[in-house]
């Protein structure tokens, strides 16, 4: 039986997005079918700034589209199977990428690579090759390897702009939030978190001394509170005990990162949120993607805002970061150089 809160929380979520005038927008699910896909089309679905849905998967986006397809909104919605890939992107404005398989017990976001990165190479040419200017998402893991694969995809095609190209780490920022809030008996949408660097374990770094609720967190619970929001991911893989990882609340951070992204694409401003981006904050350093506060547009990146001022903790956070980081987009780097 659906419940009154889940009620609740999908109406909560509709009057996150505007209802004044919108332009087109034509958005496709690359991995329609999985874990994270089929709610991710779910919310992208109750996007009044989605004109048309495209839902693309190896096997069951036409499954899904049919069944996405009766929700009450005035957007289209259309499914493709594996050989329908490029009639799924023409037209595209936006392409999200969810595709690939989820974490297992034991596994480690690097353990995905071998499979995941394949998987995004191929998808990223097919994107490049028929719908070049369409701003891509990417949630597939690792997202510090797997966004410098698409960046470098692109490059190979001669169609690479930067500000296109965003790795979804607002999964980092939700957990963030709500755990911070729960330590301080607040309501998380007064906790606002930034959270920097990269989307897997030490890579993570959250600035929570940049927010009321985080400056006087310290100790034990500064420390275990660090590493639940690092380590969230394993916490559900270890409770669905082999069967999955987490697609809801990744689905719900991936809808909610596009639909910050539509409402800049139509117009509004003052649209900020952390992403993983081609940035040029620690290039010096070999360093040229990172995650961090970002103004989106309708050329998608408008402005890369700098870390500001960190705390000693995070500082030390910072440095056990980047070596990480940097050898994560190496290997994608490399994976392409070699394909």
């Amino acid at each position: 039986m659906f419940s009154r809160a889940a009620a609740r929380a999908l109406k909560s979520q509709s009057r996150q997005f505007s209802s004044s005038a919108t332009r087109q927008s034509k958005v496709a699910v690359l991995g329609a079918g999985g874990g994270i896909g089929q709610p991710l089309s779910l919310l992208l679905k109750l996007n009044p700034h989605v004109t048309e849905l495209s839902l693309y998967d190896i096997r069951g986006a036409p499954g899904v589209a049919a069944d996405v397809s009766h929700i009450d909104t005035n957007s289209e919605v259309h499914g493709y199977p594996a050989d329908k890939l490029d009639q799924a992107l023409e037209g595209t404005d936006v392409v999200v990428i969810p595709a690939g398989v989820p974490r297992k017990p034991g596994m480690t976001r690097d353990d995905l690579f071998n499979t995941n990165a394949s998987i995004v190479r191929d998808l990223a040419a097919a994107i490049a090759r028929v719908s070049p200017k369409a701003k891509v998402l990417v949630i597939s893991n690792p997202v510090n390897s797997t966004v410098p694969i698409v960046s470098a995809v692109f490059e190979k095609a001669g169609v690479y702009d930067p500000a296109h190209i965003f790795g979804v780490t607002t999964l980092d920022v939700v957990r963030a939030q709500r755990f911070l809030a729960g330590v301080t008996n607040s309501d998380p949408k007064d906790v606002k978190v930034t959270v920097v660097g990269g989307h897997s374990g030490a890579t993570i770094v959250p600035l929570l001394s940049q927010t009321p609720q985080g400056k006087g967190i310290t100790g034990e619970v500064y420390d275990k509170l660090i590493h639940r929001i690092q380590f969230g991911g394993d916490e559900v893989v270890q409770a669905k005990e082999g069967a999955g990882s987490a697609t809801l609340s990744m689905a719900y951070a991936g809808a909610r990162f596009t639909g910050d992204l539509l409402r800049a694409i139509n117009g509004e401003k003052g649209v900020v949120a952390p992403t993983f981006v081609k940035s040029p904050l620690f290039e010096d350093q070999g360093i040229d993607f990172f995650s961090s506060n970002v103004e989106l547009g309708p050329n998608g990146v408008e402005k890369i805002y700098p870390l500001g001022e960190i705390s000693a903790e995070e500082q030390k956070l910072l440095e056990a970061c980047l070596p990480d980081l940097k050898k994560n987009i190496e290997k994608g780097k490399k994976f392409v150089q070699q394909s």
